[in-house]
């Protein structure tokens, strides 16, 4: 769960709040599109539930942590109910497509076993059963962001991020991956997925909950959203 309540926050040698007495939840199991045009605060709001940037003021919980008074060596436990897909991959090119999903395991402690166990079961879920000895280079740019939300779910998160996701897929391998998406928040634990997108097409072939944002405030919030707003 994602909690907002009367949220600010101004980055250091700034004058104007990047998000301004912004309130808004996010329940568990939700799958939600949040929109607006370029500064508007969508970023920020992303560092805000990933512990990167502090709120100045306000309420704000994620998954139980309340990050408004968390203590420093509690972020990485925080960090770990997150999984975050980014636009650009971030895969790690000498690695295999497994290497890659199993290094985010590795990462967190998990036993060889775990990873022998865990890692082929989210290639099948992602559709890449037959890609695992494949090199991020050798595989198309679809295949690669399938690589880079395997690892984004590998360790179970509560919440999936993905930020621009589609930002590098044509529009049909874009559709594809929110499928997958969707997939994810129905199947896999009920995952609550937050997607992070310019693209109103696609949003729009979704019957989902859209937050839309600008100048660092909710200015609509619902299924129709998105329909009702136009990106600047």
């Amino acid at each position: 769960m994602v909690i907002f309540e009367n949220v600010s926050m101004t980055y250091p040698g700034g004058d104007v709040p990047a998000i301004d007495d912004m309130s808004f939840t996010i329940d568990d199991g939700e799958f939600v599109f949040l929109v607006g045009p370029s500064g508007s605060g969508k970023t920020s709001i992303i560092k805000l539930i990933t512990g990167e940037v502090m709120a100045d003021s306000g309420i704000l919980n994620v998954n139980g942590y309340d990050l408004r008074h968390i203590r420093r060596r509690k972020l990485p436990l925080m960090r770990r109910t997150i999984g975050v897909i980014f636009q650009d991959y971030r895969l790690i090119e000498d690695m295999t497509i497994y290497d890659n999903v199993a290094f985010a395991m590795h990462i967190v402690g998990a036993s060889n076993r775990e990873i022998r166990q865990r890692v082929p079961y989210v290639l099948d879920l992602v559709g890449l059963s037959g890609r695992e000895k494949r090199y991020p280079r050798e595989v198309s740019g679809g295949e690669q962001q399938r690589t880079a939300v395997a690892r984004a779910i590998v360790n179970s998160p509560q919440l999936l991020i993905a930020d621009e996701p589609t930002g590098n897929l044509d529009p049909a391998r874009s559709l594809e991956l929110m499928l997958l998406m969707d997939r994810i928040n129905d199947n896999e634990i009920g995952t609550t997925v937050l997607v992070v997108t310019h693209e109103k097409e696609l949003v729009n072939s979704f019957s989902k909950r859209v937050i839309a944002i600008e100048d660092g405030q909710v200015i609509s919030d619902g299924m129709d959203g998105y329909y009702s707003y136009e990106i600047q």
